[in-house]
C-alpha cells in the first residue's frame, strides 16, 4: 500500500556534529513510502548537503540558530524545504565546481551536487531556503 501524501519536520541546533541526525530522518520517510535505493541515496546526499551548508554557512555553526527540514510527498513527488535563520547567499553567482581553477577547491560541490542529484532545486529568502524536488 503506497502513502499518498505525508509530511515529516525536524528541526537541528546549528551545530555540525548534528548532521548524522539527518540519516535516521531520512531513512524513516524511506520506509514509510518505499522509496527505491537509487532515489533515496540522491535524496539523503542531498539533504545532507542542504543541512551542512545551513549549519556551517547559513548559521555559522551558532547553536542558537536552528535548521528546520520538512519534507512533503503529494502523489508521485517528494519535496524537501531546508530553512536556516542565516543571512542567506548569492545563489545566482556560483562558481563551476567542474571548471578547471575550481577542480583542486575543497568545497563548492553541494549545491552542484544538489543540483544533479534531484529534479528541481529552488532557492528563496535570499538564499536560506531550499526547495529540492524528486519525482518518485
Amino acid at each position: 500500500m503506497s502513502v499518498e501524501h505525508i509530511t515529516k519536520h525536524i528541526s537541528l541546533k546549528s551545530q555540525p556534529a548534528n548532521i548524522v541526525l539527518i540519516e535516521p530522518f531520512i531513512e524513516e520517510v524511506r520506509n514509510k513510502l518505499e522509496i527505491a535505493d537509487e532515489v533515496y541515496g540522491n535524496i539523503l546526499v542531498c539533504i545532507t548537503e542542504a543541512v551542512n551548508n545551513a549549519i556551517l554557512h547559513g548559521n555559522k555553526s551558532d547553536s542558537n540558530k536552528e535548521v528546520t527540514i520538512s519534507i512533503k510527498k503529494e502523489s508521485n513527488k517528494l519535496t524537501c524545504l531546508i530553512k536556516d535563520q542565516g543571512c542567506g547567499f548569492d545563489f545566482s553567482n556560483l562558481p563551476d565546481p567542474t571548471a578547471p581553477e575550481n577542480i583542486e577547491n575543497t568545497g563548492g560541490r553541494g549545491i552542484f551536487l544538489m543540483k544533479h542529484l534531484s529534479d528541481l532545486v529552488v532557492f528563496s529568502n535570499d538564499g536560506s531556503k531550499v526547495e529540492i524536488q524528486f519525482r518518485l
